[in-house]
């Protein structure tokens, strides 16, 4: 089934997904409703209005958002297994203790977003903007890491063991017990890390200029 250009309410929303099959919304509001608990599996969600909308504990697996509008959301613990986000604006949004196996976010803006205690083992992150995001725990782990600005972002207990950085940035991140062994952050933009943290980069590949910034917090200059 799908639907078109409609302002949607939590009633219509329940109406459709108690069919049990997914539906496909196009250009629709669903804006600031709680849908906290609603099955929506499968269920795809292109260019609509979710601001402040609530999908808490929510089922979402498989699901689909596409050039939505979403700030401010909350899939707080929701099951977002396999869910694929496509340019879309989640900024500020909670995924606090969400499920995330296999999820994929591509050209997103998760500026401020708080992932928090979730479940994200294979997430995929592309052309994301994660800066002030809460990633504390997450795991990168041999991942290619395509265009990521994660500048401010809290990054603590994160595992980038044997990560590949490709245009990425970890300006002014929180790196407390992340793990960099083996990693290549020649494609890193590391400013504004101080050199007491600069030993969290033990194991990893960094350019001659990003060890002369490193350096530059002691005063001295690489020639």
């Amino acid at each position: 089934m799908q639907i078109t250009d409609q302002i949607l309410d939590r009633g219509a929303i329940l109406l459709l997904a108690n069919k049990g099959e997914p539906v496909k919304l196009i250009g629709c509001e669903v804006e600031a409703i709680d849908l906290s608990d609603v099955i929506l599996n499968g269920w795809v969600f292109e260019d609509c209005i979710l601001r402040k909308t609530k999908f808490k504990s929510a089922k979402l697996e498989h699901a689909q958002f596409i050039g939505c509008k979403g700030g401010q959301a909350d899939f707080t613990s929701a099951d977002l297994t396999e869910a694929q986000f496509t340019a879309c604006d989640f900024n500020n949004t909670s995924f606090k203790g969400t499920v995330l196996p296999q999820a994929t976010f591509k050209r997103c803006k998760l500026t401020g977003a708080n992932f928090s205690d979730s479940r994200n083992i294979d997430v995929t992150f592309e052309e994301c903007r994660l800066n002030d995001a809460h990633l504390r725990g997450f795991s990168f782990s041999k991942q290619t890491l395509k265009s990521l600005d994660m500048h401010n972002a809290d990054l603590q207990r994160c595992d980038f063991r044997k990560a590949v950085f490709e245009d990425c940035s970890l300006r002014d991140a929180i790196l407390d017990n992340a793990r960099f062994e083996g990693a290549d952050l020649r494609g890193t933009d590391i400013g504004g890390v101080r050199l007491e943290d600069a030993r969290r980069f033990k194991g990893a590949t960094i350019s001659r200029a990003q060890a002369a910034e490193l350096l530059s917090e002691l005063g001295l200059k690489v020639l």
